[in-house]
């Protein structure tokens, strides 16, 4: 059963647009190096509600299963993203679920 694993994101104040960049880069290239992702898609956020709460990015990846989801949390290529990306972002929020 896939798995669709969305994260939502702000960046920190003062994180310049290179650096969001790269960001998106870097997590686009684990859809690359890291087996069992199936799909990949990321965005801003262009809701006219303003219910957001100051999220601004949004991605979604599709696992095959929850296997491969839970290989991907520890994977080392996931881990270096991590370390690149955390200090930009100020808040986080994941939610994942298998359909």
């Amino acid at each position: 059963m896939p798995v669709q694993h969305i994260a939502l994101l702000q960046f920190k104040g003062g994180t310049s647009d290179a650096i969001v960049q790269t960001v998106i880069d870097e997590l686009k290239r684990l859809t690359q190096v890291i087996p069992g992702i199936v799909d990949f898609t990321i965005g801003t956020n262009n809701s006219p509600e303003e219910l957001a709460g100051g999220l601004t990015h949004g991605f979604v990846m599709t696992f095959r299963d929850a296997a491969a989801r839970d290989a991907y949390l520890p994977h080392p290529e996931h881990e270096k993203f991590k370390a690149l990306a955390v200090p930009h972002i100020e808040k986080i929020v994941v939610f994942d679920y298998a359909y």
